[in-house]
């Protein structure tokens, strides 16, 4: 699958360079390929092991990168999506890398104490993706706001930069996809809570791993005042988006010394 999925990057990417509409059939059908073949490992495992399998740092990087190229094919249906699509395969297929060489899969059981709240688990992990997702879809937009917006300070206008949407439809996306992300993110939040009270582990509240999405989830809020309620230019919100998508990469890191995430990554 790993072969495939840089195989279609390459045709993609081919019709970045320059305009091949045969190119672009090939890399999508590829990429549609890709995501088949994810969806047969995702049915398979769930058959194995009985449940859908959701609980490992694995898992979650499977799921992200199935998101990923899910969106990638649905934002292949618009106009000047080219490189959005292209950036959002490359994310997809690094994570598909990393999860390779890094995680194994493998069934983990949730640690003792947490049956009760499974569900609640379950509802916590998905949203969490979910958002993780969109806010990769705002990321991407951020960074191709801003190439545009330095190929346009210097007055280099080329075929590229033609295939590109407005930096007015650009800021609109990444902006919208921040509204989709950001409440995922926090009601994800809530119902991790949730589920800590539930099973009295109190002491988690003070987890370094709760505090540092607290943290995440406070700059995404404040980017979506500062978008509504001050008049900041593109190029600041870019910018902005970015910092706030670093943040979420650490959150992501920070689960190794996460004591609520042990079951996931034991």
């Amino acid at each position: 699958m790993i072969y495939i999925y840089a195989l279609s990057l390459l045709f993609v990417f081919s019709d970045c360079i320059r305009r091949n509409a045969g190119a672009k059939r090939t890399g999508t059908g590829l990429l549609v390929v890709v995501i088949l073949l994810q969806l047969c490992h995702l049915v398979l495992r769930t058959w194995t092991e009985g449940h859908l399998p959701i609980f490992t740092a694995y898992d979650f990087l499977f799921l992200f990168s199935f998101s990923l190229v899910l969106t990638a094919l649905v934002m292949g249906r618009f106009r000047n999506s080219e490189f959005a699509v292209l950036l959002l395969g490359i994310v997809g297929f690094a994570v598909a890398v990393l999860n390779r060489f890094w995680f194994q899969a493998g069934d983990t059981p949730l640690g003792s104490g947490w049956y009760m709240v499974h569900g609640l688990l379950v509802l916590h992990i998905t949203l969490a993706n979910l958002s993780f997702a969109a806010l990769t879809v705002a990321a991407v937009f951020a960074v191709m706001y801003l190439f545009l917006h330095r190929r346009l300070k210097r007055k280099k206008w080329n075929d590229t930069v033609r295939r590109l949407p407005s930096l007015e439809l650009m800021d609109k996306y990444s902006y919208h996809a921040m509204l989709i992300g950001t409440p995922l993110l926090a009601v994800s939040v809530i119902v991790a809570v949730l589920s800590i009270i539930a099973e009295n582990k109190w002491a988690l509240l003070l987890d370094l791993k709760v505090w540092a999405t607290v943290a995440a989830l406070g700059v995404y809020i404040f980017y979506l005042v500062f978008k509504r309620y001050r008049n900041r230019s593109g190029l600041n919100m870019a910018k902005w988006t970015l910092i706030a998508y670093a943040f979420i990469i650490l959150n992501f890191v920070v689960n190794t010394w996460s004591a609520f995430h042990h079951w996931a990554w034991g």
